[in-house]
């Protein structure tokens, strides 16, 4: 397929629904071969119909961030042995996990939340860095929310694993200035989801954006580039 993205490979985390599944479709729009990477197979499946529809492609990888986080050492080799090189990373999973006084967060929840919404950015980091750092203008995206950067009561368990891997990111970003590789966080705001729907559950969801909407917008920051180290918001 043509398109602004041709030639290039681009591995999309939580891809099978949200802003995850519409980036990674826009991504195969401007003609970049998406890896996509979600724990639902049939999420996934869909995904691939969509952009199969557009007349992009797309390789599924299914993967439970937290039950088998170490599988995620091997994607970027993986990717580089099937497809010669990797362009761009979009990590957009999470798990929003409980809202609850931080005095009463459980250790299987703790555990999950760090998982998934801390440890599986520093295994991707590591192996991703490598061709990322090789492509001739690579870059990986970094999908935060403001409850990273301002304490709210109860939303620790989410929040803190969060913060985590912005600030993660950001270190990232600081070891890779003096090479072609940019990195970057991107705040997409709330978005019209099933999990927003948990959280604010009296909030009317006519008033937020919808993923494909805030998909898009990633999609068009990694294709145009951006300044490495900085916070978008999209």
């Amino acid at each position: 397929m043509q398109g602004p993205l041709a030639g290039q490979v681009a591995l999309v985390t939580g891809a099978s629904r949200g802003i995850g599944r519409a980036a990674a479709i826009a991504l195969a729009a401007r003609g970049a071969h998406v890896v996509l990477t979600a724990r639902t197979q049939g999420g996934l499946e869909e995904a691939d119909d969509a952009i199969r529809a557009l007349g992009g492609s797309a390789t599924l990888l299914p993967l439970d961030l937290m039950k088998e986080a170490e599988q995620i050492d091997a994607i970027g080799p993986s990717i580089v042995e099937r497809f010669g090189r990797l362009d761009m990373l979009l990590h957009a999973a999470g798990v929003l996990a409980k809202l609850t006084p931080a005095a009463h967060i459980m250790p299987k929840d703790w555990a999950e939340s760090v998982a998934v919404n801390a440890s599986a950015l520093w295994r991707l980091i590591r192996s991703c860095d490598p061709p990322l750092r090789a492509a001739p203008a690579g870059r990986a995206l970094i999908v935060t929310d403001a409850m990273a950067e301002t304490p709210t009561a109860y939303w620790g368990l989410y929040a803190a694993p969060k913060a985590a891997a912005a600030h993660l990111a950001l270190c990232w970003a600081a070891e890779v200035a003096r090479t072609p590789l940019r990195v970057a966080l991107a705040d997409p705001g709330p978005v019209r989801s099933r999990l927003r729907a948990i959280a604010f559950p009296g909030e009317p969801p006519e008033a937020l954006r919808t993923a494909d909407s805030a998909g898009e917008a990633l999609a068009e920051a990694l294709a145009r580039g951006f300044d490495n180290g900085a916070r978008l918001r999209v």
